[in-house]
């Protein structure tokens, strides 16, 4: 994964870029067709306003976030695509479940239940 780091009116310190490189590989733990991850850091007054933008194969991720301090905001921003990923591998998961256990491949086995019988003599009691 190739990871941009860009910073608009302000200075990253070599720190914070290391952070947020470190922060977004870990992203390949949810999902293996991250092609490309573009960070943009932009100070505006006292706020940091961070957007990452995520390019898998078939489809864009961005998140937003504003905090008094660059590396906060980072944390924020990576932590809601982090959500974003999560649900998305859900759903991969699920969906390959979903049809592996539609053929009779996997899932649960299946189990005949057997019905209660009713005793005659009891029925006539009551």
């Amino acid at each position: 994964m190739q990871i941009n780091t860009t910073a608009r009116h302000c200075e990253l310190d070599p720190e914070v870029r290391l952070f947020a490189q470190q922060r977004l590989e870990k992203f390949g733990r949810f999902a293996r067709d991250i092609q490309e991850a573009h960070v943009i850091v932009t100070a505006e007054g006292y706020r940091h306003s961070v957007e990452i933008t995520l390019k898998l194969k078939r489809r864009e991720m961005v998140s937003r976030e504003e905090a008094t301090e660059a590396r906060s905001a980072i944390e924020r921003a990576a932590d809601r695509l982090e959500m974003q990923l999560r649900k998305l591998k859900e759903k991969r998961v699920s969906r390959k479940r979903g049809v592996r256990s539609a053929n009779g491949a996997g899932g649960l086995p299946f189990r005949e239940v057997e019905e209660p019988q009713l005793d005659e003599d009891a029925v006539g009691e009551e």
